[in-house]
């Protein structure tokens, strides 16, 4: 693999190639299918990651014991970084959405590289920011609004993180199920089924096995807001 894949990462951006190329030397590249658990909620943090193709989906365990999706992880973003946080158990559990490729490297290195790594605490912890900025978000969400609200605000955050334009509609491109929509909108399989089937009949959505297609995402945006 070339170094410079490292050059999208916003912490690793100010680098040299042979500084780089150091940092990639000292990673191990993994391939994981739909589904696979990287590391579970509570681990021990022995590694922590960066995401080259794919996605991450990012599991909570909520105080009622239901499982819940919080976040979703991008091509170029690190994760596992319970060191950013203070932590040395994985606050979250992380698995794969389709197919993805990430490396990791064990965790003592991230005090190394925050002090050797141009950048590298900088715009680690921006990130960290930007994501309990994300999960305020999704966790206020969840104590204001009803299902119906609940369901529509899900899917539009999957629009904005991986919404594909087609002909007449906007693709989420990353497999969903009505399950994993239950997951994010701390809902039911049965209530999210019965939402999307009535969606579909008033052409806001359409939805097939692991994949859902928004037709007419203003009207999903203003179901979101009703209430």
């Amino acid at each position: 693999m070339d170094a410079s894949v490292l050059t999208m990462v916003p912490c690793f951006r100010q680098l040299g190639h042979g500084q780089l190329q150091a940092v990639l030397e000292r990673s191990t590249m993994r391939r994981e299918g739909d589904g696979s658990v990287i590391f579970h909620e509570g681990d021990d943090a022995e590694r922590f990651y960066l995401l080259l193709d794919g996605a991450i989906r990012v599991l909570r365990i909520m105080p009622d014991g239901e499982q819940a999706v919080t976040l979703h992880i991008l091509p170029g973003e690190l994760f596992g970084i319970a060191s950013a946080i203070g932590r040395k158990t994985y606050p979250a559990t992380a698995a794969a959405v389709g197919d993805c490729v990430y490396l990791s490297w064990p965790m003592p290195l991230w005090a190394e590289f925050a002090e050797t790594c141009p950048g590298f605490a900088v715009e680690t912890f921006h990130e960290v920011g930007n994501r309990l900025v994300e999960l305020n978000t999704t966790l206020t969400q969840f104590a204001t609004k009803l299902v119906e609200q609940r369901v529509a605000c899900a899917l539009l955050r999957l629009v904005e993180k991986f919404g594909s334009k087609t002909h007449n509609a906007t693709a989420i491109s990353i497999p969903v199920t009505r399950k994993d929509i239950a997951e994010m909108s701390g809902s039911t399989l049965h209530t999210v089924s019965r939402l999307l089937s009535g969606w579909e009949k008033d052409g806001i959505v359409s939805s097939r096995r692991k994949h859902v297609e928004i037709i007419d995402v203003p009207r999903l945006s203003a179901l979101a807001k009703s209430g």
